[in-house]
C-alpha cells in the first residue's frame, strides 16, 4: 500500500486540516469517495454516512510527503516556469523515495498543487505546529535534494528555499549545513559541521559530536524507512566532513 493510503486505514492526519487541508481537499474528498472505511463511517445528523476521521499532533510518513509536496511546488515555480525535465526529476524522486505506487498519486496532487496560487507563509505555521526540529531539517534536506536533482541549483530556487526555512525557523547554521551537501564550496566540510575554518580541534570534534547526535537517523524513524534512508545520507555526511576535516590537518 502507498505511503498516502496507508492514511486512510490509521486515520488522517494534522495534514488534512488547516490551510494544507484546505489545498488538497479536492484529493481528500476523492479518496474517501472512492475507499470503503466499513465501520469506520458514522451516521451524520441527517443519516448519510460520513467517514470517522482521527487527526493527529504527530507527524506520520503521510503528513511530511504532503508538506513536500506543498512546498516543493513552490520551489519549482521560483523561476517563473516549469520545465518537463523537471517535473520529471521530480516523479523519478519519488518513485525512488516512496514507490511507483505512491509517486503516481503524489505526481497528481502536486500537478493541481501547482496550479494553485498560495503563499509559504500561510502553511508554515501549521508545519511550525506539527513538526519537530529534526523533522523540519529533513524537510529542508528534502527540498535541496529535489533542487538538485538536476545537477544544479537555480539561484531563485535557493531564493524559495531561504525563505521556506525563516518560515519554518530554521537557524541560519542548519540552513547552511544542509545547503553545504549540494552546493559545493571550499568550506563545505566546515559548513556541514556548522563551524569556521579557524575552529580549534576541540571545537571540531564537539561540533561533530553535537552533529551526529542531532541528526542521528533515529530521530525521524517514526516516518518509516524511506524518510530514514534520507537522515541516513546526512549522517553519513557528517561523519565524512569529520574525517575530511581530521585527513586536512592532520589529527
Amino acid at each position: 500500500m502507498s505511503v498516502l493510503g496507508r492514511i486512510f486505514i490509521s486515520g488522517l492526519g494534522w495534514a488534512f486540516a488547516g490551510p494544507i487541508g484546505g489545498l488538497i481537499g479536492w484529493w481528500l474528498g476523492g479518496q474517501l469517495d472512492q475507499s470503503n472505511f466499513g465501520s469506520g463511517f458514522q451516521t451524520g445528523s441527517n443519516g448519510s454516512a460520513r467517514p470517522s476521521i482521527r487527526r493527529s499532533a504527530q507527524t506520520r510518513s503521510g503528513d511530511f510527503a504532503i508538506a513536500v509536496l506543498v512546498l516543493i511546488a513552490k520551489v519549482l515555480k521560483a523561476d517563473g516556469k516549469i520545465l518537463k525535465s523537471e517535473v520529471e526529476y521530480v516523479k523519478q524522486y519519488f518513485i525512488q523515495a516512496f514507490g511507483a505506487e505512491s509517486a503516481q498519486e503524489m505526481m497528481v496532487l502536486l500537478k493541481n498543487l501547482l496550479e494553485q496560487n498560495y503563499y509559504v507563509y500561510e502553511v508554515a505555521p501549521q508545519i511550525n505546529r506539527h513538526m519537530q526540529v529534526a523533522e523540519k531539517l529533513e524537510l529542508l534536506h528534502v527540498l535541496f535534494g529535489i533542487s538538485a536533482a538536476d545537477g544544479q541549483i537555480d539561484p531563485r530556487e535557493i531564493e524559495v528555499i531561504t525563505d521556506i526555512a525563516q518560515q519554518l525557523k530554521i537557524s541560519t547554521g542548519d540552513f547552511k549545513s544542509i545547503q553545504a551537501l549540494f552546493v559545493k564550496n571550499d568550506h563545505q566540510a566546515y559548513q556541514i559541521l556548522e563551524i569556521t575554518s579557524d575552529a580549534s580541534e576541540a571545537d571540531v570534534k564537539k561540533a561533530y559530536h553535537r552533529m551526529a547526535a542531532r541528526f542521528h537517523p533515529d530521530k525521524v524513524s517514526h516516518l518509516g524507512p524511506d524518510f530514514q534512508k534520507m537522515a541516513e545520507d546526512k549522517f553519513k555526511a557528517i561523519n565524512q566532513a569529520y574525517q575530511d576535516i581530521r585527513a586536512h590537518r592532520g589529527f
